[in-house]
């Protein structure tokens, strides 16, 4: 039987080794495509957008709101949460780990309300997290690593978050390639309650082959 600290180590091990092979697939997606869905897999805007707007659902209307946007590629969310929410001063923190993505987020979005930083988590807590697609393209990872790394991500993102966060994935296809991820919605579900004893709110029906999940750290 292995050693705690090793069973530790194996997990850190494998999660750096995702994190690796992920950086190198979105910053040459980012290369290739540029400042556009395509540079971090989806289709179009309308298609990005809609996920945005399931995803901006967990934030409770105040007068001032900070996010943190995990894996926020080339910063489409940035732009999209300040004209979604227009009577709400936002505080946008994007985080991603391809720095081709941070350089074309900085470029493109220069409010001075949005900043974005290079990495795998918030360095930061801040009062709602957004993850959107991040955990779609698990590449030849196997499911028992790649979820290892999922689990990791939204123990980070309940961490930081003071009021909630809301994630994505793509949704059961027995049909559908095999880099990518689909969950049961839940798994997911359970892994909120049972390990991080918080509740989430299932979206499904929102017209794609997806779910949201929307998860609040706080009553408030």
């Amino acid at each position: 039987m292995a050693a705690p600290g090793r069973k530790a180590t194996s997990a850190q091990e494998a999660t750096s080794a995702v994190h690796s092979s992920i950086r190198d697939y979105y910053s040459a997606r980012a290369l290739r495509h540029g400042a556009t869905p395509l540079g971090v897999d989806w289709t179009c805007v309308p298609t990005q957008e809609l996920r945005f707007v399931q995803l901006l659902k967990v934030i409770t209307p105040a007068a001032s709101v900070s996010v943190n946007d995990i894996g926020c590629g080339y910063g489409a969310m940035a732009g999209f949460i300040h004209r979604r929410l227009r009577a709400t001063a936002i505080d946008y923190l994007g985080i991603d780990l391809a720095p081709e993505m941070i350089a074309l987020a900085r470029k493109k979005n220069r409010r001075p309300s949005v900043c974005f930083e290079l990495g795998t988590a918030a360095p930061r807590q801040a009062d709602y997290s957004v993850a959107s697609g991040i955990f779609n393209v698990r590449l030849y990872h196997s499911q028992e690593v790649w979820e290892a790394a999922v689990a990791h991500s939204l123990a980070d993102m309940a961490r930081t978050s003071r009021l909630g966060f809301a994630v994505n994935f793509l949704a059961p296809c027995p049909d559908g390639p095999l880099e990518l991820y689909r969950p049961s919605p839940a798994f997911w579900i359970n892994y909120c309650r049972n390990e991080l004893g918080l509740q989430a709110q299932l979206l499904d029906n929102y017209g794609m082959r997806e779910f949201t999940l929307l998860v609040r750290t706080s009553l408030r």
